[in-house]
């Protein structure tokens, strides 16, 4: 490993023909990539990253041990009755995050009955979802919802 590089998780936050962004899933550190080696926004990647000489400005992918997406999808399904009861005993405005029994996480957001949609469109197009999925490393995330209720679902595969 070059002198620099670090070994992480990363979110692409920004991908084009030329050159691509990411974001450490752990700490928040952006790294700008000199050349796009192949990824798209919004893929999660697995990877050690090295800065460039001799300005050590921008970054260049070493090595690429996984790439992947994790798809965020609302379900028609409402939350779940462990939801509703979370939800029900916490103020409108605040999450509460539970661990699975399994692998992955439950997060339960309570909002005002009106503004449930908009919050569940919050939710589903927030990078800090793809961020929660990544560090979770799960396989996917599902959204579900009911009047005053938004439950995202962080699960294995």
């Amino acid at each position: 490993m070059t002198d620099g590089a670090k070994e992480g998780t990363f979110l692409v936050t920004d991908a084009d023909d030329g050159a691509a962004v990411l974001r450490d899933v752990t700490d928040g550190q952006v790294h700008t990539l000199s050349d796009n080696p192949g990824i798209s926004e919004g893929e999660i990647l697995v990877a050690t990253v090295a800065p460039e000489p001799p300005m050590e400005v921008t970054w260049t992918v070493e090595e690429l041990t996984s790439q992947r997406t994790v798809p965020v999808e609302e379900s028609p399904e409402p939350p779940t009755k462990q939801a509703r009861e979370i939800a029900a005993d916490q103020p409108v405005g605040e999450m509460t995050r539970q661990e699975r029994a399994g692998e992955g996480e439950l997060h339960v957001i309570t909002v005002p009955d009106e503004q449930t949609e908009q919050a569940t469109a919050d939710v589903l197009g927030d990078e800090a979802t793809l961020t929660q999925a990544a560090k979770l490393g799960v396989d996917r995330v599902e959204v579900r919802a009911a009047d005053g209720v938004v439950s995202v679902r962080y699960l294995p595969d």
